[in-house]
């Protein structure tokens, strides 16, 4: 199985190939410059490895959550190159590509989604797949919570944006926490081979990023009185 996996859900921009296994990536500190980088990217990639896109078995993108823009981008360039090869295309959760990266079986994933909110979920491996104990959310970070039952992992760059306070309580209920993960091209690439593999690939033109985020120009105290309604 050859895939391309593209993303560019936060300020990083990644690309990979998953080729029968073996994984060639590339990622880039973007910052707004994911939609002048991604495509000069995915070229690199695939003459490095000397295939064509005509060759690929299907595309796969971080569908989020992450950056409002970014995800269209990766979602975008996704559907074009798919249409014009017409291969399936499978959407990969941002949260559970950082769950992947860490080894554990058990995982907190707690992404930071600006505006003084978080994306997190909880995740536990299953076999070869991961299963959401807490389904993906925004939130305030007063809402992360640790599962109960066995040991949690946590992992992802929100934990760096909490408060000493919330961070240590975090911190004491969890195994350990590495805050530099984040989402990455490489990391869904065996997501991706996975969800391919069950027959999971959709046509191209059913692409969708998921937003959590329904209104952007909420205030921190509107955010609060929706979370405590």
């Amino acid at each position: 199985m050859k895939l391309l996996v593209l993303d560019t859900s936060t300020e990083c921009c990644s690309a990979a190939l998953w080729l029968d296994g073996r994984i060639e990536s590339r990622r880039v500190l973007a910052e707004q410059r994911h939609s002048s980088l991604l495509l000069p990217m995915v070229d690199a990639l695939l003459r490095a490895a000397d295939i064509r896109l005509t060759t690929l078995d299907g595309i796969a993108y971080g569908a989020g959550p992450g950056s409002f823009t970014g995800l269209r981008i990766a979602c975008a360039v996704t559907q074009g190159l798919a249409l014009g090869v017409e291969c399936p295309v499978v959407g990969v959760s941002t949260l559970e590509a950082i769950a992947e990266q860490t080894g554990a079986p058990r995982v907190l994933t707690v992404l930071d989604a600006r505006m003084s909110e978080v994306y997190w979920a909880a995740y536990a491996r299953e076999g070869e797949a991961w299963h959401a104990r807490v389904a993906p959310r925004l939130a305030l970070p007063e809402s992360v919570q640790v599962p109960g039952g066995g040991d949690w992992v946590g992992a992802g760059n929100g934990f760096s944006v909490l408060d000493a306070g919330l961070r240590g309580a975090l911190v004491d209920a969890l195994v350990r926490v590495d805050d530099t993960l984040m989402p990455d091209a490489a990391a869904m690439a065996p997501l991706a081979a996975a969800a391919f593999a069950r027959g999971e690939g959709v046509d191209a033109a059913l692409a969708a990023p998921i937003y959590l985020r329904d209104k952007v120009a909420l205030t921190v105290d509107e955010r609060r009185a929706r979370a405590q309604a």
